[in-house]
């Protein structure tokens, strides 16, 4: 079995999409997409002492039809911003020196800013223990379409027989096209664990880097806890 799963670059997301990943032999980044204004390819939330707070990029003409591999920072102290701003949210988490090393790993210089984005999570997903798997580009694969044919006609192009989503696809999917393929599509049971954090209540739903600050390298798998419906049981939940 391959399980494909496709999406936008994310910057440094949460663990569902890290659980996401860790079940998936091939990934396939839509690098030549448009960039949607609001979206989590450029930010991410984080658990502060104040409550959640974004970690944002700003972009250049975030406001025009330009697709994610094109998109550019505007202020070059973004890193550093970005880091301090880190240091002084988990300065008292055990294992902050490994978090900030894995973000600043991921800012050394690589030109398009879309190379850092792809590589904030998959430094994640190192950090975190996952196997390696293959990695595309959509841009690099030359597929046509658009929506659910083109997700199709990606898995395809990779030698998928099991497509692997998130809740989004079930607004536009088209679930008997994937049948007739010969291509089964799962849904992701988000389920992660609830690891020690600071500043109250627990939330799963904040950047990666909140469980690489607190649980070490040899327990955080076992935080994601990957689990998956069919497509057919999703529908019926949903």
């Amino acid at each position: 079995m391959t399980t494909v799963m496709i999406s936008q670059p994310m910057y440094f997301p949460w663990v569902g999409f890290i659980a996401q990943m860790a079940l998936a032999d091939v990934m396939i980044w839509l690098d030549d997409v448009q960039f949607s204004k609001g979206s989590f390819t450029n930010r991410i939330q984080v658990k502060t002492a104040a409550g959640p707070k974004w970690m944002s990029i700003p972009l250049k003409d975030k406001g025009s039809k330009i697709l994610i591999r094109d998109i550019e920072m505007i202020d070059d102290t973004t890193p550093k911003r970005h880091k301090d701003f880190l240091y002084n949210t988990f300065n008292k988490a055990t294992y902050v020196a490994e978090m900030l090393q894995t973000f600043e790993d991921v800012w050394m210089p690589k030109g398009l800013l879309v190379n850092n984005l792809i590589d904030s999570a998959e430094g994640l997903a190192d950090a975190i223990g996952l196997s390696d798997r293959q990695t595309f580009r959509a841009s690099e694969l030359s597929v046509d379409g658009y929506g659910s044919k083109r997700v199709l006609n990606l898995v395809k192009a990779v030698s998928g027989d099991t497509y692997l989503t998130g809740h989004g696809a079930l607004r536009y999917l088209d679930h008997p096209s994937f049948n007739r393929s010969g291509i089964d599509v799962l849904y992701m049971d988000y389920a992660p664990k609830s690891w020690p954090q600071d500043h109250g209540k627990f939330t799963p739903y904040v950047t990666a880097l909140d469980l690489i600050a607190h649980v070490p390298v040899n327990l955080r798998y076992d935080y994601l806890a990957p689990q998956t419906l069919a497509w057919q049981a999703f529908l019926e939940q949903n």
